[in-house]
């Protein structure tokens, strides 16, 4: 294999959405080069964080029923019990949370958590504060997934952030999806939230690194009392 090819060999896919915004980028670079030239360097560099933004590596999901694979790359910055959005129709009664935080340099396309059938999308406007931010999960613009399994229903909301303005889904009610497969994504930083059936135990920690579609979040068939986790 040459070089060129082991190179390439190296580089993930981009997803078509980023291309319009990668195009954009390098004209800008092009611009800049001719107005002066370490601002062309500096839209170079711009152009090339945009391409790993929008990239979509390939991912391996694990395959079995009752797994709950993370939807989103970032880090596991929340586990609580929480009362579901309303339009997710989940009921009244809190239940485990899982929240990741994505950065603007993490992947942002998502994959679904579970296999099953998408039986609702709601999506809702709202306002852009820090995604971090317990009440993001309230106030901040998002839409809403709830996906039925033979283990239950599981919610999974895509939450715009301070930065991200815009959330892309790339799914339909009715439709069946299987555990690891896209749905969506949102531009430039953001935030997803799973809710779990009543019961289940996470098998991550807070400030655990997740993959999207690999990272074991949960798993319906586990009958032990969860894991313990040490941070070194």
């Amino acid at each position: 294999m040459s070089i060129a090819n082991s190179i390439r060999a190296q580089m993930p896919p981009i997803h078509q959405e980023g291309y319009p915004f990668i195009g954009g980028f390098a004209l800008g670079s092009l611009i800049l080069f001719w107005i002066w030239t370490p601002l062309g360097w500096l839209g170079t560099f711009l152009t090339i964080w945009c391409a790993l933004f929008f990239r979509d590596p390939v991912r391996v999901t694990p395959v079995r029923d009752g797994i709950v694979v993370a939807p989103a790359d970032g880090r596991i910055s929340m586990i609580t019990q929480a009362l579901p959005p309303a339009e997710l129709g989940l009921g009244d009664r809190a239940l485990p949370r899982i929240s990741i935080f994505k950065s603007v340099f993490n992947c942002h396309v998502n994959r679904s958590p579970v296999a099953g059938r998408i039986d609702r999308i709601a999506y809702r406007p709202g306002t852009f504060i820090n995604a971090e931010l317990d009440k993001a999960s309230e106030d901040n613009e998002r839409n809403s997934l709830v996906i039925s399994t033979p283990n239950g229903r599981v919610g999974v909301i895509q939450i715009a952030g301070l930065i991200a303005r815009r959330i892309v889904s790339f799914v339909r009610e009715g439709q069946t999806i299987g555990a690891g497969e896209r749905f969506g994504l949102i531009r430039f930083g953001s935030r997803l939230d799973v809710y779990l059936p009543e019961g289940t135990r996470p098998l991550v920690a807070e400030g655990q690194t997740a993959v999207a579609g690999e990272t074991v979040l949960a798993d319906f068939r586990l009958a032990d009392a969860g894991r313990t986790f040490r941070a070194d």
